[in-house]
């Protein structure tokens, strides 16, 4: 009855030669286990549907009489610790690796020991030039990063 992400075999088929070119060298994670998810959509708020006031994120019903609470079948279904995922799959992305934020060199260079378990992404906040170094550093290092063509222009534009 548990749903298996069908965009793990989606996400490793689709632009492979543009990752490749990105980061240099394909690194290969070092587990390859597959990604079961028990619950892929999100727990609702009680009455969520009815009033505007009312946001969608989820919170605790707390009433006397609630039949949310209460657990009465047809009702919304309350987050409990049994959807949670498993343990060795908990955080990975798709393609197996976990992420990790970079904000400059010196933290790329943890990585150096874990480039098959995590996959480097640059912060939001980093500017070109930075990324520019960073990006090929972790091609040296054979580190994978996500968003490697992030602010960078091609110089056919500049």
């Amino acid at each position: 009855t548990h749903k298996v992400c069908d965009y793990t075999r989606r996400a490793s088929r689709e632009s492979l030669s543009e990752r490749q070119k990105a980061t240099g060298t394909m690194v290969k994670p070092m587990k390859n286990v597959k990604i079961v998810k028990k619950r892929t959509n999100k727990f609702i708020r009680h009455q969520s549907d009815r009033y505007a006031k009312v946001d969608e994120s989820w919170r605790k019903p707390k009433g006397i009489d609630s039949r949310v609470r209460r657990r009465f079948k047809g009702q919304y279904l309350m987050p409990s610790i049994g959807y949670g995922s498993n343990r060795k799959t908990r955080h990975l992305m798709p393609d197996g690796f976990q992420k990790f934020v970079v904000n400059n060199l010196g933290d790329l260079e943890l990585l150096l020991m874990h480039n098959r378990t995590y996959a480097a992404e640059i912060a939001h906040n980093v500017s070109a030039k930075n990324r520019k170094n960073i990006v090929e550093r972790a091609r040296q290092l054979n580190v994978k990063v996500t968003n490697a063509n992030a602010k960078l222009r091609s110089e056919e534009s500049e």
